[in-house]
């Protein structure tokens, strides 16, 4: 605890001295507050001791104010309204100090000498304006007013907007030098009313509105994965450290350009980069750029910059005063389709998959691409790639699955992809869906799995592949399903699980089955009868038919299990 203010005496003066609070210590410019109260009576030092008590706490709020401000995330620019802010500020100060310069009487000297004085300064004021320039001098009074209680605006030092704070400066001395004039002259002028703490921010900053847009998309049925959550929620706040962490009504288009620009220079997974890991995003783009190393593909910055745009479309949604979203227009253009960035697989690749040691014989499940003689037909990895070739499903819909889900109404038996149930997700709406069984999936065993699953108990048709730690189903079979495609030698970056459902939509279009159709089994939203397909009954006969009608041309599957 810092000692309290003290009486000291020095021959036969007393001084006042105080330590500097342990909270401002670091950078206030003292090591101790003391200075000579000028008297040697004790009564009149005891009277001189509280007033100079009260200054120094006065400078140390004062201090406290400044760190504050220091720690406070600078403004890229000013509104028009704080520039005017600015203006009328400086000139009540102007007219308020005129007013004390009055408060005692002028004799004629006096007041010939401050009549000359306010000739010079407006006579300058008006040179600099007229000319288009700013002087020191004004660019210091603004940097003075920003700081004032009633303004309190931290604003960066290379801002543009400081040649139009100086240019306000000048404006308000012109104005001022004019209203002293005319009170020279005995025209009355009235001061204006001190100026309220108005430019100061009440608004939530950005930080505490995610806060709430996470939540509520999180908590929401249907809402976020955890990993979706943690995606959504790093990439704002990656957004946020980088412009700063303020009111939303101050972020412009700058902002959204600066942090594109940035995520265009950063590689894929730059934090796991040595020469990156530890600098800030902002560092680590420009690093990057610097060391010539590949960016993120332009789909990844696109999927970032969703997340930032989604954010902000939540906000205005549920915030007053929230500008248009800085975000609308900056995706990167990528030429080509979707199957540019993930291909079906090559007419070699589907049979060498259905001839690994999985379906041929491996050495367990534990290392299932090891030959051997077991084939793991009561075990989702032999499972998954198959309902994923027959149905076209994501490889999250698939593993979710629960026994329930695998129905028959009347002679058709179907797979329901559904979120209607706990840990259930779906991709969107539309996804829901009812998805005829293929009859190869039933003549390799697929509904006596199904069966048999549930006579075990298994509430869940795959409970080998447990939800991983950020909340999906599908994590760690993508990582098992990516060796797997190593071990057989065939793996490269335009191919992963998702291929299956560009083989699926090839397969289906070879086999002529109608596009609506098509979308309808492969959860595809669409207007009209396409987007009644999957969901009424009555859809179910017509979708069977088509469904079995889906081949593989050079696909031959006779030597799995039936």
């Amino acid at each position: 605890m810092p000692l309290p203010p003290r009486l000291t005496k020095r021959g036969n003066v007393y001084w006042f001295r105080c330590s500097i609070p342990r909270d401002i210590k670091k950078s206030y410019p003292k090591a101790e507050e003391t200075f000579s109260l000028g008297t040697s009576d004790y009564q009149e030092a005891l009277k001189k001791y509280r007033q100079a008590s009260a200054e120094v706490d006065g400078r140390f709020v004062e201090h406290r104010s400044w760190m504050s401000r220091q720690q406070r995330p600078s403004l890229l620019a000013l509104t028009d309204e704080q520039i005017k802010g600015v203006e009328e500020a400086y000139y009540w100060h102007l007219l308020d100090e005129d007013d004390d310069v009055r408060s005692d009487g002028l004799d004629d000297a006096t007041f010939e000498y401050y009549a000359e004085q306010i000739d010079s300064t407006d006579a300058e004021s008006r040179h600099l304006y007229a000319r288009g320039q700013v002087d020191s001098f004004s660019l210091m009074e603004a940097a003075e007013v920003l700081s004032w209680e009633s303004i309190d605006l931290v604003l960066d030092p290379n801002s543009p907007s400081w040649p139009k704070l100086g240019r306000a400066i000048l404006i308000a001395n012109v104005r001022a030098a004019t209203a002293k004039k005319q009170r020279n002259e005995g025209t009355p002028v009235e001061t204006p009313a001190p100026p309220r703490p108005s430019l100061k921010h009440t608004s939530p900053v950005a930080s505490e509105i995610m806060q709430g847009w996470v939540a509520e998309k999180s908590r929401a049925k249907g809402g976020w994965t955890p990993a979706t959550a943690k995606a959504n929620q790093l990439w704002a706040e990656r957004f946020i450290t980088m412009a700063g962490d303020r009111p939303m009504s101050e972020y412009s288009k700058a902002d959204a350009r600066e942090f594109k620009s940035t995520l265009l220079a950063l590689p894929p997974n730059w934090t796991k980069i040595k020469e990156l890991e530890k600098l800030s995003i902002k560092e680590a783009g420009q690093r990057a750029t610097a060391l010539g190393l590949k960016p993120m593909a332009g789909k990844n910055v696109n999927k970032v910059l969703g997340f930032v745009r989604a954010f902000w479309n939540w906000a205005e949604a549920n915030y007053d005063a929230i500008p248009s979203n800085p975000f609308d227009g900056l995706n990167v253009k990528i030429s080509g389709k979707a199957r540019d960035e993930r291909q079906p697989f090559k007419s070699a690749e589907l049979p060498a998959i259905f001839k690994s040691p999985i379906y041929t014989g491996c050495q367990s499940v534990r290392y299932h691409n090891s030959p051997g003689d077991l084939i793991p037909d009561d075990n989702g990895i032999y499972w998954v790639p198959l309902v994923g070739l027959f149905t076209g499903c994501r490889s999250g819909e698939i593993i979710q699955l629960r026994t329930e889900d695998v129905k028959i109404e009347g002679e058709i038996a179907y797979i329901e992809v559904t979120d209607d149930g706990e840990d259930l997700n779906l991709k969107n709406s539309g996804s829901h869906r009812r998805i005829p069984i293929h009859r190869t999936l039933k003549e390799i065993g697929f509904l006596r799995f199904a069966e048999r699953q549930r006579k075990l108990g298994h509430k869940r048709l795959f409970p080998d592949f447990p939800k991983a730690t950020d909340g999906t189903y599908s994590t760690a079979y993508s990582r098992k399903f990516s060796n797997l495609l190593k071990a057989i030698g065939i793996k490269h970056n335009k191919i992963s699980f998702h291929s299956f459902r560009h083989s699926f939509e090839d397969a289906c279009r070879n086999s002529r089955i109608p596009l609506d159709f098509v979308n309808a089994l492969q959860g595809h939203a669409q207007q009209g009868m396409a987007g009644r397909y999957g969901n009424g009954l009555y859809g179910l006969k017509l979708l069977n038919e088509e469904m079995q009608k889906l081949t593989y041309d050079e696909l031959d599957l006779s030597h799995l299990a039936n």
